[in-house]
């Protein structure tokens, strides 16, 4: 066996390439089943970033979507609940003009709804009168935020029918059985669905329209997740009332304040935060058994629960549930799919039948060897009021190479977006991309993240540009302690509300040397003011509500403090995004110059909010890591087009 090289860590060659990662990879999501048919959603980046529908019938696999068409909703900007499918008749949502249309086997997709500025999503059909059921978004009003309502969308024509209007928020539209009763959850602001939603019930008239609606459950300070009828007209939920999301019914004909029951009592979440559309974490197989997932202790399980007898059996399967991202069980007659993760297995789209495993496509075919993969490990770590924080730590891994005698590793540590999601410990390429050349990595689910109970979820509320910095220090210093990373080389990075978390670290203390931010929020009173209806009051409860706590946002924006910055930072921007516009990313770009700091910025046209075409994210991988051994003092192994660096 050949002898390792030694060379110092970040410089090592890696068969990991930023084109070996993107070739031929597809986000997979959404899965249905249609008969014997399986559909899901592929999102390709070597497309320019295009959502295919895909369909896998007898071993045989084939594009549904033509070219030229898009299936992604933009409701929510972040969309979920593209697509569904009856008797092989595909309904979806085009992106670039919003529009609904259906595609019948082997014709072109004609268009239902008419040419305006509506969005819509979370399809159900509701074939005993001739129609959709979805969410629509009305952005037409000009100067006004826009308007959700649930509607029926005729398939023969006509005008669309408004079910339910004047909350601010709706989803989960679910039709019984019969026909006869629709389901669906509503909310109002400044909540988050993670938050507080409620569960409403009414009756369906012949004429289409509802009767009677009736709140069975949910309120402002309870999450209600899925609602789901069962094969014979139960309505099952997800509900956080006991302080986990745990899953729930109603007797039939049950309404008002009859309280419902809990299936299975369990510290742990089978639930997840609705940022998209189309989430489900359990599906029926039959009347009395369902196939579930959940989380504990940062761990994902799939199971099986009897609730007829209550009783609960975990699955042995190398992969499971997808957590927590676009995560959907479906369930066919004696089989389920689902989108899977594992730590050591690429996500992969996944039938079940009768126990047994079956791939039906991963999302990439790259396999990595064992001796280049670093295999996470959960930490725990004290930090701020005695309490305890969570994630996930990935040493360097290399076979072909060695570090210089007493050098350890640098650390990036990771800060999820939302802030209200998860990270988790499946096989990311992404994080192989980087232990692979040395570098440790700990991916932070820090006082706020999902997984963990409400309580951990709220530690964040009131406290966002605290808690979760105070976390990703504290998990940081938790690795120097413990002599397993360099605690001169620490790094930070992170997308989104991440980036947001990232800036704050640097602009509020001196733990890291360097820091990647992703479309991260500099000026969180500027996002307050300016970003996309769904969260447009998010802040309200993570920070203060606005404009009354003008100050405290004012204080927990990195741009206001930039003066304080002492790392040096590196900015990636997409310039059509509508989250977290570009001038917040320009504005700490050009505090950051006058800092004099080591600072660059790039933009990425016709990139929105989450980068999704495969020239994009080859520049942000490599330029990262360009800046990073410019900074840290190291050369890449890779030959990397430089990036412009002021004040280097």
């Amino acid at each position: 066996m050949t002898e390792p090289t030694i060379a110092p860590y970040g410089s090592w060659k890696s068969p990991i390439t930023a084109d070996l990662l993107l070739g031929g990879s597809v986000g997979l999501a959404e899965p249905f089943i249609d008969g014997d048919a399986i559909y899901w959603v592929e999102a390709r980046p070597r497309e320019a970033g295009r959502n295919v529908i895909v369909r896998w019938a007898a071993g045989e696999m084939a594009d549904v979507t033509p070219p030229g068409y898009n299936a992604r909703t933009r409701v929510h900007e972040y969309g979920g609940g593209d697509f569904i499918v009856h008797e092989g008749i595909v309904y979806f949502a085009n992106d670039a003009d919003q529009r609904v249309y259906r595609q019948r086997p082997g014709a072109a997709p004609e268009a239902l709804t008419p040419e305006a500025a509506l969005r819509y999503a979370d399809f159900i059909l509701d074939p005993a009168r001739d129609r959709l059921i979805c969410v629509r978004e009305d952005h037409r009003p000009a100067g006004h935020e826009a308007i959700n309502t649930l509607v029926a969308v005729p398939l023969g024509g006509g005008e669309q029918i408004v079910l339910a209007e004047g909350y601010d928020f709706y989803a989960a539209p679910r039709l019984s059985p019969d026909g006869r009763r629709l389901a669906w959850l509503a909310w109002r602001h400044p909540n988050m669905p993670w938050d507080g939603t409620e569960l409403w019930l009414a009756g369906v008239a012949e004429d289409g329209t509802l009767t009677d609606p009736t709140l069975v459950a949910g309120g402002p300070d309870e999450s209600i997740f899925q609602p789901t009828w069962s094969p014979d007209g139960v309505l099952h939920f997800i509900s956080d009332r006991s302080g986990w999301w745990n899953l729930y019914r109603l007797a039939a004909g049950e309404e008002g304040d009859v309280p419902a029951e809990r299936l299975y009592a369990l510290d742990a979440d089978f639930g997840m935060a609705q940022w998209v559309f189309g989430l489900a974490t359990y599906a029926f197989e039959s009347p009395t058994s369902l196939i579930c997932a959940y989380t504990q202790n940062g761990r994902s399980h799939l199971a099986r629960l009897d609730t007829a007898t209550g009783e609960l059996a975990e699955f042995d399967l190398p992969y499971t549930l997808k957590f927590p991202s676009h995560g959907r069980i479906v369930a066919g007659d004696g089989f389920f799919v689902y989108v899977g993760g594992s730590p050591v297995l690429p996500s992969a789209m996944i039938r079940v039948e009768a126990g047994v495993l079956e791939v039906l496509h991963r999302s990439t075919d790259l396999q990595i060897k064992d001796a280049y993969t670093s295999i996470a490990r959960p930490v725990e770590f004290p930090t701020e009021g005695g309490l305890t924080a969570h994630g996930y730590f990935y040493p360097p891994r290399n076979r072909d190479y060695a570090a210089p005698a007493g050098e350890l590793p640098p650390l990036i540590v990771t800060s999820h977006g939302g802030p209200t999601s998860a990270t988790t410990g499946d096989l990311s390429l992404d994080r192989q991309y980087w232990t692979s050349r040395g570098f440790a990595i700990l991916d932070v689910n820090y006082g706020g993240s999902t997984g963990y109970g409400r309580a951990y979820r709220q530690r964040l509320n009131g406290q966002w540009g605290i808690v979760d910095v105070e976390d990703c220090v504290n998990g940081a210093r938790y690795l120097v302690e413990r002599g397993l990373v360099d605690g001169e080389r620490l790094i930070i990075r992170g997308g989104s509300a991440g980036g947001y978390t990232t800036l704050c670290a640097i602009t509020g203390g001196d733990t890291f040397r360097a820091a990647a931010s992703y479309f991260g929020v500099s000026d969180a009173e500027a996002l307050a003011r300016d970003t996309h209806k769904f969260e447009s009051r998010y802040s309200d409860n993570l920070i203060a509500p606005y404009p009354a706590g003008i100050d405290i946002y004012r204080a927990r924006s990195p741009l206001h403090v930039a003066h304080n910055c002492t790392a040096a930072l590196i900015l990636f921007q997409g310039l059509e995004d509508k989250v977290v516009p570009p001038d917040q990313s320009e504005a700490m770009f050009t505090a950051a110059r006058n800092r004099e700091l080591p600072v660059a910025y790039i933009a990425f046209p016709g990139e929105g909010h989450g980068f999704r075409q495969a020239a994009t994210l080859k520049r942000a991988m490599e330029a990262e890591l360009y800046f990073y051994g410019r900074v840290l003092g190291f050369e890449p192994a890779d030959t990397i087009e430089p990036v412009t660096i002021e004040n280097l």
